[in-house]
């Protein structure tokens, strides 16, 4: 396995580092040292040659964002993840529900932006053109907030 294939497949171990290079705001020479895997410059510069072939995330999607008060644990439901369902009811969750021109790299960055913010998600889902966060209720307007502006 050469330099450059070692050094794309330990930046994509690493998903930090990915969005980085993608966004094109890395700082190669750190990214080198933390990965570790060979001389700083030639992984940076290995590193740097990866980072031009990713594709630029735009942060332009077609998305709606809706809000869902008093779900409550239970059967079934809007999501259900190992034996627990979240339903509609009188509970004291929100959902926090994404449609459109959804992607797995969107419910990541969404996710990640919740974990930064302390916001914390009790359940989530992604399939297809549809991603669902699960908060306490008080955390709802945060967390509408935040995954609107990710989605900007």
């Amino acid at each position: 396995m050469t330099l450059a294939e070692r050094a794309r497949e330990a930046a994509r171990k690493y998903p930090f580092i990915h969005d980085a290079l993608a966004a094109g705001v890395l700082n190669y020479s750190a990214a080198a040292r933390f990965l570790d895997i060979g001389e700083e410059e030639a992984v940076a510069a290995a590193l740097r040659r990866y980072g031009e072939q990713l594709e630029r995330p735009t942060g332009e999607t077609d998305v709606r964002v809706t809000m869902e008060t008093g779900l409550g644990r239970g059967d079934g439901g809007l999501l259900t993840v190992g034996d627990t369902g979240f339903v509609p009811g009188d509970g004291s969750l929100t959902a926090i529900l994404v449609s459109g021109e959804v992607s797995l790299r969107l419910c990541r960055r969404v996710l990640g932006n919740c974990e930064t913010a302390d916001i914390d998600v009790l359940g989530a889902g992604y399939r297809g053109n549809v991603i669902l966060v699960v908060v306490e209720r008080r955390d709802g307007p945060d967390a509408l907030r935040l995954v609107e502006s990710v989605c900007s």
